[in-house]
């Protein structure tokens, strides 16, 4: 179990709060927004309303020893930063930061935040994806200029063994599973005889360059 101090209740907040106390953790959350808080008290650890641009808030909170901080304010960049900044005085040792924008994203990395959402960028990528290729059932962006895509194998592959389509070589891609629909079965780096079905789905890990190539050859 950890302790986690969401900031920011909109969407993302909410259902991330909520989410990892569902999974078995103490989560405490504040934002200035009174019916915020009082809509997700019975959700989470503690619920307070409090402004975290405000150094005196953070530091009465006694939030030093949490395991992570999540700002998630997205709607005015200053008060992230703010909230941010706070936080590092306070002696947080992991804060993860929401970016609205590129801007706001180099900001939080020039304050040496290294975990950076921007779920609006990823899921507007990842709905991108799935419309240039009907094959595409997820993507996931992962470092910069690579990502995680789910594939259902291309009809060029069906009946050919991994070892015969070579991903690796042509296109320095790496099956990290295989999901076998008839019958249900997860392989985890599944071995180079595996033979593929049309029922099957491939998660990827790659280059975009080269998960690119590999959908439009």
């Amino acid at each position: 179990m950890k302790q986690f101090l969401i900031v920011g209740l909109g969407n993302f907040g909410y259902y991330l709060a909520t989410h990892l106390y569902a999974k078995g953790h103490e989560i405490l959350t504040i934002d200035k927004n009174p019916d915020l808080v009082q809509n997700i008290k019975d959700h989470v650890t503690q619920a307070v309303v409090a402004d975290a641009t405000d150094a005196r808030v953070i530091e009465s909170l006694g939030v030093k020893d949490i395991d992570t901080a999540v700002v998630s304010i997205g709607s005015v960049l200053s008060n992230s930063i703010l909230a941010v900044l706070n936080l590092q005085e306070a002696g947080v040792k992991h804060i993860v930061a929401k970016a609205i924008n590129e801007p706001h994203q180099r900001i939080l990395e020039k304050l040496g935040i290294k975990d950076i959402s921007f779920p609006e960028k990823d899921i507007a990528i990842s709905t991108a994806e799935r419309l240039h290729n009907p094959n595409l059932i997820d993507y996931l962006p992962f470092l910069e200029g690579h990502g995680i895509i789910e594939l259902a194998v291309p009809n060029r592959f069906i009946g050919q063994s991994l070892r015969q389509i070579n991903l690796t070589n042509k296109y320095g891609i790496q099956i990290v599973a295989i999901k076998e629909m008839v019958p249900e079965k997860l392989h985890f780096i599944p071995k180079a005889d595996f033979v593929l079905k049309d029922s099957d789905i491939l998660i990827l890990f790659g280059s975009q360059q080269g998960l690119e190539k590999l959908q439009t050859n």
